[in-house]
């Protein structure tokens, strides 16, 4: 085990590079009665493993073996390591919106605010944290879109270095009056407030929510605030006002003016 202590000095960012960190100094020994090296866990593994092991036992959602790297890196005093990753795994690894973060985050308070981060009740925070992110619904959704983005970003700049149209674009095009997203042009913005598109506009375009649409409660209120306005809304106007979205085409909008 002694002969590759010394890897276990670096840690590794997303793109392969070699982060800077001056490793913790080693505290105390191992299961086997061993002094611990630096980032050596109590078990005699790494703790860039563990980690590592911990993150990906979350994405492919294996509860116990999730369980178990939170308990290793808690209980060998790296659990400030833990807290850190799990924090990143709720935006890397888990769906948008999963109240699972405040799950964590409740755990995390009480482990390292209330008790001992290695302590019996700070393991038992850890081991719940670890379950709650195993169990919640894992995407890679928000890390890919990064990455296609990025991509596409360098593809766009690049072939207008070139003075060419690029292979790829945004999924907004070039976001023009008149286009794809004309209906964004409302009086919030430079070219919406020189065509007039003022509240009539906002009200009849703008506003619009879907496609599940507003709750009965939200459109009738919304109904009678336009029934009630000093802009004379027709009945078609306001039916399409509070109409749900269509899901097939989620930006087109009919011109009330032609």
């Amino acid at each position: 085990m002694g002969d590759d202590r010394q890897s276990r000095q670096a840690t590794f960012g997303h793109d392969g590079s070699v982060e800077a960190e001056t490793p913790p100094d080693a505290v105390g020994t191992n299961d086997f009665g061993e002094q611990k090296a630096s980032n050596e866990t109590d078990g005699g593994y790494s703790r860039y493993a563990v980690s590592s092991l911990l993150q990906k036992a979350v994405r492919r959602s294996d509860e116990e073996v999730a369980a178990w790297a939170a308990w290793e890196l808690a209980r060998s005093g790296y659990a400030w390591n833990l807290w850190d990753r799990l924090t990143l795994y709720i935006v890397e690894d888990l769906q948008a919106g999963d109240t699972v973060a405040l799950t964590i985050e409740r755990y995390e308070t009480l482990a390292t605010e209330r008790w001992e981060p290695d302590s019996w009740k700070g393991r038992l925070c850890a081991i719940h944290a670890a379950l709650a992110a195993a169990r919640a619904q894992s995407t890679r959704e928000a890390a890919n879109a990064d990455a296609y983005f990025s991509t596409v970003a360098e593809e766009r700049a690049a072939a207008f270095e070139r003075g060419e149209s690029p292979h790829v674009t945004f999924p907004a095009g070039d976001l023009e009056v008149g286009g794809t997203y004309d209906l964004i042009f409302d009086g919030h913005t430079g070219e919406g407030s020189k065509l007039g598109r003022d509240t009539r506009f906002f009200k009849l375009h703008g506003a619009r929510v879907g496609p599940e649409g507003e709750s009965e409660l939200s459109a009738n209120w919304q109904r009678l605030s336009m029934v009630l306005d000093s802009i004379d809304y027709t009945e078609t106007e306001i039916n399409h006002a509070i109409s749900p979205v269509d899901p097939d085409a989620k930006w087109d909008e009919p011109d009330f003016e032609a």
